[in-house]
């Protein structure tokens, strides 16, 4: 029977335990041991297992279809029909490429959807001028550039005060320019909240620049991980960064001199209305959509 629990993660690794990364003494962000999910009897994680430390940036690349974007929908609690084991925070939020704003609800609205009582706009007010969109507070979502409205998003995941951030392509549409401003955004809101993050993406440049640790996803489970060890700010120029990148895209199957596609993942079965629902019943969603 599946088990699946969403709850603070306490306690050390088990003695012998050497999991995706491994866990500090303290304890873990995220533990995940043995999930599987399957889609009309296709096994897309298939005993899959994975740790990410408190306040550890954990980037996870993969070909599209590969059950990225299924895992992190089943560490945001969107996705409970598991087989295995999974330890996440209480305090989460999620993320995903399109920001799905209500557009009949004013930007500071938006940012307050789902959260449990009454908060006051001023706890909006406070997460949007964090990501510098204080001023746009009181537009309609329709009026918002590409940048603006996945900035609105990223303020309604931090007014939740998440002990973990799941980012799932949350850059893919953006043009080159905004999408290199959204990256240095989410680099400094993760080094000012020290929250995990775990972000999904096609771009191994982004991976590089932005995660203390990659992993690539292959048949249903984590098939490679590495250390970035590069201090930041990071430069694509570096040859270090370089090294890294080229033996990233050969794990990947791609040449150094392709175009990396972004094309976002779909997710097996599943429709914008579940994160609707979700949404509506006060789960941690901060943008919903398919990524």
């Amino acid at each position: 029977m599946a088990t699946d629990v969403h709850r603070t993660v306490e306690g050390s690794q088990e003695e012998g335990e050497s999991g995706a990364g491994g866990v500090a003494d303290g304890g873990a962000a995220v533990r995940v041991r043995g999930l599987r999910r399957a889609f009309g009897g296709r096994a897309v994680i298939d005993g899959l297992r994975l740790d990410v430390a408190p306040g550890e940036f954990v980037a996870l690349l993969g070909r599209s279809g590969c059950g990225k974007s299924t895992l992190l929908r089943v560490l945001a609690g969107l996705d409970r029909e598991i087989e295995g084991h999974v330890l996440v925070p209480d305090r989460k939020a999620v993320a995903f490429q399109a920001p799905r704003l209500m557009p009949w609800k004013r930007v500071w609205r938006n940012v307050l959807l789902g959260l449990p009582g009454s908060p006051e706009r001023a706890v909006a007010d406070r997460a949007l001028q964090e990501v510098g969109l204080g001023h746009r507070a009181d537009a309609w979502p329709k009026t918002l550039s590409g940048g603006e409205a996945q900035r609105a998003s990223l303020a309604r995941a931090l007014v939740r005060e998440p002990d973990l951030l799941l980012l799932d392509e949350p850059f893919g549409a953006l043009d080159a320019l905004t999408r290199i401003k959204a990256q240095r955004l989410v680099a400094e809101l993760w080094r000012e909240r020290g929250c995990a993050v775990l972000l999904v993406t096609h771009d191994v440049e982004e991976a590089l620049l932005l995660a203390d640790r990659v992993l690539v996803m292959e048949d249903g489970v984590i098939a490679y991980e590495g250390e970035i060890g590069l201090p930041r700010p990071r430069a694509v120029d570096d040859p270090r960064f370089a090294s890294l990148r080229t033996r990233l895209l050969d794990r990947l199957g791609v040449e150094a001199d392709e175009e990396e596609g972004h094309e976002g993942e779909g997710h097996e079965g599943e429709g914008h209305e579940v994160e609707v629902e979700a949404a509506n019943a006060g789960v941690d969603v901060a943008g919903v959509g398919v990524a």
